[in-house]
């Protein structure tokens, strides 16, 4: 996903507000996961939730007012009822890595109680995790989505 920093991303120092990047790093597993035909409104339709469980991220170099950056999701385990994801966001055209995380997501019913994740969404999933491989820097796993 490619996304342009504007001036409301920043605060009082002039760069990126770190709670921005989770928003950032949404918007990526997102746009992945809409690209094999899983919509999180079908998904609470169909009666399940996707919570973020545990998040784990550095914070290597920050963006600025005017950066353009890329942000990478990478679906790599598929559990009985959790999704890990590692993702990357980094300046577009360049080498410089702001951002490293891991993601986990749980798989919920409407009522927010764990569950197991069901087959169908599990033979998507699984499909996508042997499509993608790690993608070199600036590289995108996929196709990139400009907002």
């Amino acid at each position: 996903m490619e996304k342009r920093i504007y001036y409301h991303d920043t605060d009082a120092g002039g760069v990126v507000y770190y709670g921005n990047y989770l928003k950032y790093l949404e918007e990526a597993r997102t746009e992945l996961l809409e690209q094999i035909g899983m919509s999180v409104q079908q998904l609470h339709k169909s009666g399940f939730l996707y919570a973020v469980r545990q998040c784990s991220i550095t914070y290597k170099s920050p963006a600025r007012y005017g950066d353009t950056i890329i942000c990478d999701a990478r679906l790599v385990e598929v559990k009985a009822a959790q999704l890990i994801f590692e993702q990357n966001i980094y300046i577009k055209g360049s080498q410089r890595l702001l951002v490293v995380a891991q993601v986990a997501l749980v798989s919920l019913t409407a009522d927010f109680k764990a569950t197991a994740i069901p087959e169908d969404i599990k033979i998507k999933l699984n499909h996508l995790k042997t499509k993608l491989r790690k993608p070199a820097l600036g590289k995108p796993a996929l196709v990139r989505h400009s907002l």
